[in-house]
């Protein structure tokens, strides 16, 4: 069967199983593939931008609750400000003045971002980073992993399924599918981004460097 929605995957598992007591268990399954999903893929989905506000005096701006890696940071203000990142301490040895400012660069404390200078007026950070995969439920039937990869999602869930039922083999088995689906994402992901100007400019760096030796 076509596996284009939550209902169709779990049912899918389900008859992957040939059982019908984990009813209970199975989006327990698909959770669990969707959070290796989530730390190991950075899809175009996953792409993501929020607009934040800076106070005055506070030097301290909250980060998006599903973030795992940031992209960019930049103020909007004209011309941009596009922020560098520091560790917290090179940040402190970098902006060591207690004096405020519009902030130049940034560093991750815990949940929040640090910036500095500290900011002396209201502005607009825009941050654009790489979140969670947006989870299946039964008020979000689908979502772009879904979609286009479904054998993902089907194999992720078999294989915790059958880590739950203890049965190692086909846990394994199931876990090398996954890791394989996985590994294409990524690559048809990376295509997405790049296509093929990279293997262009390589080629006409080789001509041009054979060149330059005749």
């Amino acid at each position: 069967m076509a596996i284009a929605t939550y209902t169709d995957l779990q049912t899918s598992i389900a008859n992957f199983l040939a059982r019908d007591d984990l009813t209970a268990q199975i989006p327990d399954f698909i959770a669990l593939a969707e959070a290796t999903m989530s730390r190991e893929l950075e899809t175009r989905s996953q792409e993501k931008r929020v607009i934040a506000n800076t106070v005055s005096g506070n030097e301290y701006l909250a980060l998006p609750t599903d973030l795992r890696e940031v992209r960019e940071i930049k103020l909007n203000t004209a011309p941009l400000t596009v922020l560098r990142y520091y560790s917290p301490v090179a940040l402190d040895e970098q902006y060591a003045s207690e004096g405020g400012g519009k902030p130049k660069g940034y560093s991750i404390v815990g949940d929040e971002m640090k910036l500095r200078p500290v900011p002396d007026a209201t502005y607009q950070v825009e941050i654009i980073y790489i979140g969670s995969i947006e989870a299946l439920s039964a008020t979000n039937l689908t979502n772009t992993i879904l979609s286009r990869s479904p054998d993902a999602y089907l194999y992720g869930a078999l294989a915790e399924a059958y880590a739950y039922l203890l049965d190692e083999t086909r846990a394994s088995q199931y876990m090398a599918r996954f890791d394989k689906a996985l590994a294409q994402i990524k690559v048809d992901n990376q295509r997405a981004h790049y296509g093929t100007g990279s293997l262009q400019i390589s080629s006409i760096y080789q001509r041009q460097s054979q060149a330059a030796g005749n």
